[in-house]
């Protein structure tokens, strides 16, 4: 197996991976991937033994790395861009070791604690069921764009206080921080996508200045003003990398990927539909397991090696970025029987490692199934007879961590008596 023949920077590979994966999973699962300078791990056990091992495998310093082997020169020009327009972003919450690290992550347990979720559930249903409701009597639409991103979004304004007539344009924010952390721009969008998150920064210094000011009973409160525990709190470059890239970003990608991957698995099988419609409270919730192991919304993160490693035979160096492919690893039929099938009957339907695994498991990942079981809940109650429109090209946006469908074109009746808030 070469370089020529899997490289992850290839559109097409991104575009149905799945087929590559299997290949490195069997036949070289510590794979050098030239193009983008790291080692990549493609078997379950492997990818999660690294996740569970932070002391050899460490976060901090992986995404200078790759975009440094993957965009050069370029790297420098957008730093420097940031430092004269905005604030030059600290590392987010995903690329910090310890002992900072459970510090941070300890500001945001409380900012996404339980308690909380729990008390924000109705409102989380209500606004799944208001997104559904406002396309049910079209007949068709775009779901991404009309419910996959804006419920996420919505959630996301509820959870943070932020008007919803502002949303609009945290949706722009969040879109070019995303287009960019995909390393597969041109220079010129680059750059148009960094001026964007420093219009975002701005903004955002605002709500934190004025939080500092008069502290709230919200998740942003909550992390501008808890103390770690030497008393300090987070500055303003590491405020506003968490807000944009944790909080906003975060809060909202897994959940437009999974609802809109999910979206089209129902489209295209009426029987899976069907199964689910006689008892959808529960079945839901493997359904949406299942969803984020076949199509998992994040299909890889990095890590780097603290010291000299061998797997598989393979000589790993100190220093060495490992690509943890979580869509790889979730599709391992070691771990996962009949790994391509969707299976609600599934034992352990959240063995998947779709939210990581370790100290980095995601924090929000309580409130993302919350967001899935109630976006889905509300298309049982308020749609019927869905089925994929032809117009569908399935073209998914250019990333080489994030997996998310540009646009799902379905067709639908309105159903006459639904359930729901």
């Amino acid at each position: 197996m070469t370089e020529k023949q899997i490289r992850f920077d290839d559109p097409e590979l991104l575009r149905c991976p799945y087929e590559a994966y299997a290949r490195l999973r069997d036949g070289e699962p510590v794979f050098r991937d030239n193009a983008t300078g790291s080692w990549v791990i493609t078997r379950y056990e492997d990818v999660r033994d690294i996740l569970m091992d932070p002391v050899r495998f460490g976060s901090a310093g992986y995404l200078d790395q790759v975009q440094d082997a993957v965009l050069a020169e370029r790297a420098a020009k957008i730093r420097a861009l940031y430092e004269e327009k905005g604030w030059l972003p600290a590392p987010a919450l995903g690329f910090i070791d310890e002992p900072r690290h459970g510090d941070v992550r300890a500001i945001f347990e409380k900012a996404f604690r339980a308690g909380r979720i729990k008390q924000m559930d109705p409102k989380i249903r209500d606004s799944a069921y208001e997104v559904v409701r406002a396309i049910s009597g079209k007949g068709t639409c775009d779901f991404v764009d009309t419910v996959a991103i804006p419920l996420p979004l919505k959630v996301t304004g509820l959870i943070t206080s932020v008007p919803e007539a502002d949303l609009p344009k945290i949706r722009k924010w969040t879109d070019a921080f995303i287009r960019r952390f995909g390393l597969m721009i041109s220079e010129e969008e680059e750059r148009e996508c960094v001026l964007l998150e420093i219009e975002a920064q701005h903004y955002l210094m605002d709500i934190i200045e004025r939080l500092r000011r008069q502290p709230e009973d919200n998740l942003l409160s909550d992390i501008v003003n808890t103390p770690m525990s030497d008393g300090s709190k987070l500055n303003d470059n590491e405020l506003l990398s968490h807000l944009m890239a944790d909080t906003f970003v975060g809060g909202s990608e897994t959940t437009t990927s999974a609802l809109s991957s999910g979206m089209r698995m129902l489209a295209e099988d009426r029987a899976l539909w069907d199964d689910i419609a006689i008892d959808p409270d529960n079945r839901l919730r493997p359904f949406v397991e299942e969803v984020l192991r076949l199509e998992s919304p994040v299909q890889g993160l990095y890590r780097v090696a603290r010291e000299p490693v061998t797997l598989h035979g393979v000589d790993i160096p100190r220093g060495a970025v490992l690509n943890l492919r979580y869509a790889a690893a979730n599709r391992d039929e070691e771990k996962f029987p009949h790994p391509a099938r969707l299976d609600i009957g599934r034992k352990a339907p959240g063995a998947h490692l779709a939210f990581g695994s370790g100290i980095h498991h995601c924090v929000g990942a309580t409130l993302a199934r919350r967001e899935l079981f109630w976006g889905f809940r509300a298309v049982f109650d308020c749609l019927d007879g869905v089925e994929l429109d032809s117009a569908n090209g399935f073209e998914y946006a250019p990333s080489l961590m994030l997996r998310r469908l540009a646009s799902l074109r379905i067709r639908y009746r309105a159903r006459q008596a639904g359930g729901g808030s």
